[in-house]
């Protein structure tokens, strides 16, 4: 009898810590947790200050609670509290129609068309210097080490370049932009493929020679599958990197729209809320084209014949 009573509690318990959704889930919702409430800290932390000195500049009595309360309210705090930059987002989103100048939507499709371009130039480049580099030994020894070293050079030093360079032969607007990021996410696109071209094992290399296989069916029949999960793999580096290639694109041109001019017209005021908002948006779309290259990623897996 009294064993048979406590087993039902520990079998409940048991099943709920094993259940998928609390296994999966619950490490991140944990994590996300304690970061808010460090962003909280940090925020009371920062603003402490400020709001105080404002209190004794305008002479004005207060208490303790004044400050915790002004901490969390502050028009242009140094650090915005997790509800302010919320607000503010929801605010950019659904608070103008979506082409207002004011409307984060707006603002990201803006970065999102340069984004894209210069994801599709610069995976393209890689995928064909990848091929170039796999086919031929001389260019693999002296191409590999001029890609590494593009990357080197920060983008913030070369974007001003890029910017006068091209603007001098006419390419103005949203070609500029897409060159920086492609310029930017071909890097790990080229690494990749190379690694999954020359994946393939020497034992099936050497059978397709017997079977006296051609390079062109080589490609396609044996290197090209193989490397299909690292491409996606770079693709999803590549994408987010093209979108911070557009976003620093966008700051030196002195560009009146997309995430960038948002960034810029914020630090230029000190409206830290607004900046803060950008930087959640941008993140925002970030997680949305990884998603998706998630999702054409599962699409060709499955089309392969994988579960």
């Amino acid at each position: 009898m009294t064993s048979s009573s406590l087993a039902l509690p520990v079998r409940t318990t048991a099943t709920s810590v094993r259940h998928p959704l609390a296994e999966r889930y619950a490490p991140l919702a944990t994590t996300i947790l304690a970061l808010i409430a460090i962003w909280y800290v940090a925020a009371l932390a920062m603003n402490w200050t400020l709001v105080r000195d404002g209190f004794e500049r305008e002479e004005t009595p207060y208490a303790v609670t004044d400050v915790l309360s002004g901490t969390m309210s502050a028009e242009r705090p140094l650090l915005p509290a997790p509800h302010q930059v919320v607000a503010a987002f929801l605010d950019g989103v659904f608070g103008y129609p979506p082409m207002a100048p004011r409307s984060l939507v707006y603002h990201s499709l803006v970065t999102l068309s340069a984004t894209l371009l210069g994801f599709v130039l610069g995976a393209l480049f890689g995928i064909l210097l990848a091929l170039t580099i796999v086919h031929s030994r001389v260019l693999e020894r002296s191409l590999l080490p001029w890609i590494i070293c593009s990357q080197m050079v920060p983008v913030l030093a070369l974007a001003p370049i890029f910017i006068v360079v091209l603007g001098a032969l006419g390419l103005h607007g949203l070609l500029p932009k897409s060159i920086i990021s492609a310029y930017l996410c071909f890097f790990p696109v080229a690494i990749g493929m190379v690694k999954g071209f020359t994946s393939p094992d020497p034992l099936q290399i050497e059978l397709m020679r017997t079977w006296s296989a051609t390079p062109r069916q080589m490609l396609w029949k044996l290197r090209w599958p193989a490397a299909i999960p690292y491409l996606f793999t770079s693709l999803k580096v590549a994408i987010t990197i093209s979108l911070v290639g557009a976003i620093v694109a966008e700051l030196p041109t002195g560009a009146e729209a997309g995430i960038g001019a948002r960034l810029l017209a914020g630090s230029y005021y000190g409206q830290t809320v607004q900046l803060w908002a950008a930087l959640v948006a941008s993140a925002v779309l970030s997680s949305g084209l990884i998603g998706l290259v998630g999702l054409v990623e599962r699409g060709v897996a499955r089309r392969m014949g994988a579960h």
